[in-house]
């Protein structure tokens, strides 16, 4: 008998649902999120289970792992691709649980990728140095906003961030108040710098080069650490068949619904992978300052448009490059994509 099975994930329990071939509801229960429970309640149907099904919630890591290594065939559920009737009146964790199963023996679920466990570590790691640099990035502008206010002009971001010496202070000292509030922001921008350099020290040291990613380096915008960041994000690039796949995925694709040449609505911007979108943001940004072919089609685009679409084209240049200088193993030719 084949067995269908999933789990609606939550923060701190799961609902196990399990049918049969025909559809049948063969067993359900609430569990707590605990490794041995969770094995347990599975041992006594494991020979019959053909796949399990786990929703990519911001927690799946552990609960994949888990039945893996047990043995079980597992399938990430993309939970942006999942529709139900909307005509529901009722809806509970015990009947999602029951419609991921019932999708499974379908085969109609929509799945993601399950990232290698390995490799999962130094991803959130350059995770968590993306948050240090916004955090990092909003405590300049801050700063550069108070000094604006009070003194005229706009303070240099390379000013603000310097290290070996504070370029700050004679802006701000002929006022107790404002002289403190700089030294606060600048004592905090430092120590973001600081652990920020740690991060990319570590990860420089842990990662092996493989090919893609020392050829996604010849992109213009794209360093070291970002092209680490896209590397990791990424993973193995066969999985985009096409490069409008991967565009869309690194959320560089309009969302606009048009019919008629009117605006018809919205979709899912958020649908996609948010790291991706902003390593290619700072690529674009890069880009435009220092590689003049970059610069000028930027250019050209704010000639017909604003500064934001601007760059969100240049980073959908950037990101359509990537894909193929990652799936053939090619350097970056600026003249394919600038002309």
């Amino acid at each position: 008998m084949k067995l269908y099975t999933s789990f609606d994930l939550h923060s701190n329990n799961s609902y196990l649902g399990i049918i049969d071939g025909d559809g049948k509801r063969v067993f359900r229960k609430k569990l707590p999120n605990d490794p041995e429970v969770i094995l347990s309640t599975l041992k006594p149907y494991k020979n019959d289970i053909v796949g399990i099904v786990v929703e990519s919630t911001y927690n799946w890591y552990w609960l994949v792992d888990l039945l893996m290594a047990d043995g079980y065939k597992v399938h990430l559920a993309n939970p942006a691709e999942i529709q139900k009737y909307s005509g529901l009146k009722h809806a509970d964790d015990q009947d999602d649980a029951f419609w991921l199963c019932e999708m499974l023996r379908l085969g109609i679920l929509p799945e993601g990728y399950i990232y290698p466990k390995e490799d999962r570590p130094v991803r959130d790691l350059l995770r968590k140095r993306m948050h240090l640099v916004k955090l990092r990035t909003s405590l300049i502008v801050s700063l550069q906003n108070i000094v604006c206010r009070n003194k005229g002009f706009k303070l240099r971001t390379g000013d603000v961030k310097a290290l070996s010496e504070d370029r700050l202070a004679p802006y701000l000292s002929d006022n107790e108040d404002l002289a403190l509030a700089g030294t606060v922001s600048k004592e905090s921008i430092d120590f973001l710098t600081l652990q920020i350099k740690k991060i990319e020290a570590i990860v420089e040291d842990r990662m092996e080069l493989k090919p893609p990613y020392a050829k996604l380096q010849s992109v213009f915008g794209i360093g070291k650490i970002l092209g680490l960041t896209i590397t990791l994000e990424t993973g193995p690039i066969t999985r985009f068949s096409k490069v409008g796949n991967y565009v869309s995925y690194c959320r560089k694709v309009s969302s606009k619904w048009t019919s008629n040449d009117k605006v018809k609505g919205k979709g899912n911007k958020k649908n996609g992978n948010k790291y991706l979108a902003w390593a290619y943001s700072e690529a674009a940004e890069h880009a435009r300052r220092c590689y003049t072919q970059a610069r000028t089609y930027y250019n050209r685009k704010m000639q017909k448009t604003n500064f934001m679409v601007a760059h969100n084209a240049l980073a959908h240049k950037l990101a359509r490059a990537a894909y193929y200088v990652m799936r053939d193993e090619v350097d970056f030719i600026p003249e394919k994509i600038f002309g």
